[in-house]
């Protein structure tokens, strides 16, 4: 079992991934933007963070070049989970250290599979 970081600032899209995670054994702490996600992820230090793009105050690539740039939480595999579906976001997602980017809606297998490639 993992803990694991969900990072979205639509509750009914946290609701459905924290769903798919504890059914699949995992613990879940959640976030609903990209500043608390970062303070989270320094306090909490998940396995894995699913993070959402687009947000109020620091967007989610913006959280994630935070998160895997800075010593103490730079370990932490970020996925990227975005309704964004440019080839350009997914290099730009890598680019600020995404391990993965995920188009949404994904599928419980997707993201499963997603996760479990890197945990």
């Amino acid at each position: 079992m993992a803990k694991i970081l969900v990072v979205d600032d639509s509750q009914t899209q946290v609701q459905a991934i924290i769903k798919i995670l504890n059914k699949n054994g995992h613990e879940t702490i959640t976030a609903e933007d990209g500043d608390s996600a970062v303070a989270v992820a320094r306090d909490e230090l998940p396995d894995l963070i699913l993070m959402d793009v687009v947000m109020p105050g620091l967007n989610g690539f913006q959280a994630t070049r935070h998160i895997t740039k800075t010593e103490g939480t730079q370990h932490i595999p970020v996925i990227m989970l975005s309704s964004k579906d440019q080839e350009t976001d997914k290099v730009w997602a890598e680019r600020q250290g995404a391990s993965g980017y995920i188009i949404k809606p994904a599928s419980e297998d997707e993201l499963m599979s997603a996760i479990n490639k890197l945990l």
